[in-house]
């Protein structure tokens, strides 16, 4: 098919905010992620180096908490899911090791 020149009038025009809000979407859902994530990879080294099975699934219902609480919520964002990383990070730290 031959291009007429004519080409460029049929695309419509980007919209710079609806991509802004949804670049900043993205951001936001990668920052709680990424927090979230380390949270659980906590979770399962207190588990499995302490054998504090317990501590491990609190922390993980206490980051899925701050996780739904981060994603709804902007201006908490990451800093709802680093409460039980953090939680996570002490224990795993003053915890003493499982014997096996």
């Amino acid at each position: 098919m031959a291009s007429d020149g004519h080409h460029a009038d049929d695309i419509p025009q980007m919209d710079y905010r609806e991509h802004d809000r949804t670049y900043h979407g993205f951001i936001h859902f990668a920052e709680v992620g990424t927090v979230a994530c380390l949270a659980i990879v906590a979770a399962l080294a207190v588990g499995g180096t302490k054998g504090a099975w317990g501590f491990a699934i609190i922390g993980t219902l206490l980051t899925l908490v701050g996780t739904g609480i981060g994603l709804a919520s902007k201006s908490i964002g990451w800093k709802a899911t680093a409460v039980p990383f953090v939680l996570l990070l002490l224990a795993l730290v003053l915890l003493p090791a499982a014997s096996h």
